[in-house]
């Protein structure tokens, strides 16, 4: 694919790729777009705006546009209204598409095809691309592209998106389709969109869905083949995974091994990479002369980010679980299992995918949470989402339980670094639950959204090429975080650390005259009644743009502070020598409660587009760590 920006003299043909979620339709984008795309929000919304540019084989320039994700035309959320809007040309500030490209689920043609249905009676121009057609073949689905382009009276194309040439059938389709869009009118029955205030003008009927329904049943007849065995297995697995009381067990297991892995398969890797860390340090100390030159790469650079890369294989195992989770079909079955228990909290199943997806990053988490028809329970899991465990928290939890926690077998079998790690998960959603909880109490009137209602997907073995593009994907982001942000940060904090120089004559470490010592030393009079150190204190003040950036910040300090010049490669027996056992569960405390890092702040901002909800948000989770660190190391000064 000639891939190429278009000339801004050329009149672009406008495409716009629509579908519900989790049809692969942003990774289309991505395949037929590349780098050449651009993100911004819709005017006075807080949704994103995702448009791209792309140069067809024949030459053809095309202007492409990623609609956020729907399930129907009846909007029920943010995004939703926006497709919605779009679709029907009644979006102000943008142009009507001139071809609806509609991306389908071959694997779950049952769900996506009512949505193809409801956006034929528009009559616009419209094509099917009929993705992960070589997941569906794998699994032996059978679908007849034919018979599915006659019952659906539009072209269907097949469409890998995460193959290089994946999109080859839809460029060539586009070349056809750029001079005869008009011919690509689809054949519907029934009465099409009129310009009145009612949406629900856009069916036929009060019973449209049931018979929408019917008519993807008789599609499927039709067009689709699937194996005999492939829903008896599925509904003989759900038997067991969505019992109210075995499934639930069967969730609380899959998480526990989970953390488990965490720690004993990361333990050989991790190893390695400390190894191969102070060797460069070692290297590098010994080829330079001592002054500012060493001091930089050593004891800010190589110590800094060195002490976050190895925890890269921790962060990878923890992805793992979760991407074939995802893959495997089991992801929806736990939100149907935790509905009951959230609905209780004031939320509802809708929000398990947002806080999943918190459990990565919050910020993915907080935007998905638009999803959320209802505004209160949208507001809440927002507010909630950075309560759960980051993949950023890891690197400190890893460092302090390798420091504080033992090595060793509890009950014969399991690993007790990997059981706390376990317990300080469970913290974050217990905590979650609990915030959500006191504010459904707080807003009595609430009113109360419908069970949650969604299509499970069959069951799949997840396929190793996927997984591998999905840790590729996620350890790149880690790298290119540790390259950006946390190189800017430490090298930032090795400065602030290592001047002014201290007046001649003096004693004791050269950061305590620095503006960092001097920094930690008045935060220390806020943090003391916690058990936190100077250094500490320190660490906390970068730890805000970058949770990672904590334990770097650590390394330097404590390089810079130590007459030892291997104190910065070692840094846990460091910490495991200078800290009580009450001051590192205080830190921990800290970090289960305090806001992940500005960003989040930011996205809150974003996607609320209240300053005052993002005070809040800030103003309760430090309170929160505070109070929590505060009891936390006063019972284990007592304990102890």
């Amino acid at each position: 694919m000639n891939a190429v920006a278009a000339n801004p003299q050329d009149d672009p043909f406008r495409i716009a790729l629509v579908g519900n979620p989790n049809c692969g339709k942003t990774a289309l984008f991505n395949r037929l777009t590349g780098s050449r795309q651009k993100v911004a929000n819709y005017a006075g919304v807080t949704v994103e705006r995702k448009e791209g540019r792309f140069v067809t084989p024949g030459g053809r320039h095309v202007q492409v546009l990623d609609l956020p994700g729907a399930y129907s035309l009846v909007a029920t959320s943010p995004d939703e209204e926006i497709t919605r809007d779009l679709c029907l040309g009644k979006f102000a500030s943008e142009e009507s598409p001139e071809l609806m490209v509609c991306v389908v689920d071959a694997t779950n043609l049952r769900l996506h095809l009512r949505f193809v249905l409801e956006l034929r009676r528009l009559w616009q121009p419209m094509v099917v691309a009929l993705n992960m057609i070589d997941v569906a073949r794998r699994r032996g689905i059978v679908v007849d592209r034919a018979a599915l382009e006659a019952q659906l009276g539009m072209p269907v194309i097949e469409t890998v998106a995460v193959r290089r040439d994946g999109a080859k059938a839809l460029l060539t389709a586009l070349d056809a389709t750029a001079r005869t869009p008009n011919s690509l009118l689809p054949v519907t029955t029934g009465r099409r969109w009129s310009d009145g205030p009612d949406e629900g003008q856009l069916f036929d009927a009060p019973d449209s869905d049931e018979s929408l329904h019917g008519t993807v049943r008789d599609i499927l007849r039709a067009a689709v083949r699937t194996p005999v065995d492939a829903q008896a297995i599925d509904d003989r697995i759900d038997r067991v995974v969505l019992h109210p009381a075995l499934g639930l067990a069967i969730l609380a297991v899959l998480l526990f091994l989970m953390f488990q892995a965490v720690f004993a398969w990361a333990t050989p890797l991790m190893e390695g990479i400390e190894t191969l860390i102070g060797a460069l340090g070692s290297a590098v100390a010994g080829a330079l002369p001592e002054g500012v030159l060493r001091s930089l790469l050593v004891d800010g650079i190589i110590a800094g980010l060195g002490s976050v890369l190895v925890f890269l294989p921790q962060i990878l195992i923890l992805f793992l679980f979760i991407l074939a989770l995802e893959e495997s079909g089991y992801l929806p079955r736990a939100a149907f299992l935790l509905d009951r228990l959230m609905v209780g909290a004031g939320l509802s199943g809708r929000s398990f995918i947002p806080l999943l997806s918190s459990f990565a990053c919050a910020i993915p988490g907080i935007m998905a949470a638009r999803t959320i028809g209802d505004p209160r329970d949208r507001l809440v899991t927002i507010l909630v989402a950075p309560l759960m465990t980051c993949s950023a928290r890891l690197p400190v939890y890893a460092l302090l339980i390798g420091a504080f926690i033992p090595q060793r077998t509890v009950w014969g079998v399991f690993n007790l670094q990997g059981v706390t790690l376990f317990g300080l998960y469970v913290a974050g959603i217990v905590s979650a639950l609990g915030v959500a909880y006191a504010m459904k109490w707080l807003r009595r009137d609430r009113t109360r959204e419908h069970a949650l209602m969604m299509e499970l997907p069959s069951y799949r073995v997840p396929h190793l090429r996927d997984l591998a593009i999905g840790l590729y994907e996620r350890g790149m982001i880690f790298l290119k975080r540790v390259g950006g942000v946390i190189l800017v940060l430490t090298v930032l904090l090795w400065a602030l650390s290592s001047f002014p120089a201290p007046p001649e004559g003096v004693t004791g470490a050269p950061i305590h005259y620095s503006f960092a010592g001097q920094l930690g030393r008045a935060l220390q009079h806020v943090f003391a009644p916690i058990g936190f150190n100077w250094e500490i204190s320190i660490a906390l003040v970068p730890g805000m743009a970058a949770r990672e950036v904590a334990v770097g910040a650590l390394a330097t300090v404590y390089s810079l502070s130590a007459t030892d010049a291997d104190a910065a490669l070692h840094l846990a027996p460091v910490i495991a020598a200078q800290w009580s056992m009450a001051t590192a569960f205080s830190l921990l405390a800290w970090f289960v409660f305090a806001p992940q890092c500005l960003s989040t702040l930011a996205t809150i901002k974003r996607e609320t587009n209240s300053w005052g909800v993002t005070l809040g948000a800030t103003a309760y989770l430090f309170a929160l760590a505070y109070i929590a660190s505060f009891f936390t190391y006063r019972v284990a000064l007592a304990l102890t």
